[in-house]
């Protein structure tokens, strides 16, 4: 992967994080909020009450993948070492 390619990724995984977090933030601060439109910009998607914990669970998956993708950016990875070898 070049590094053009993980800035994109890493990109639009921030932009997924923050339009989550919004919504989350919509829900928690007014008891009234039955659903939210999350707009990442690639994708429009409904969230609503019932999906309020799968959408903390997504947004703890993407701050992995951030992660995981600012790590390959900046030449991180993990070394494994096989006994025996």
């Amino acid at each position: 992967m070049d590094a053009d390619f993980l800035q994109a990724r890493i990109d639009a995984t921030q932009a997924q994080i923050v339009a989550l977090e919004t919504a989350i933030t919509n829900f928690t601060a007014t008891g009234l909020t039955q659903s939210y439109t999350l707009d990442t910009g690639q994708s429009r998607q409904v969230v609503n009450r019932s999906t309020f914990s799968e959408a903390e669970r997504v947004l703890e998956a993407l701050y992995n993948r951030l992660a995981n993708l600012e790590n390959r950016r900046n030449g991180c990875g993990v070394l494994h070492v096989f006994p025996g070898f």
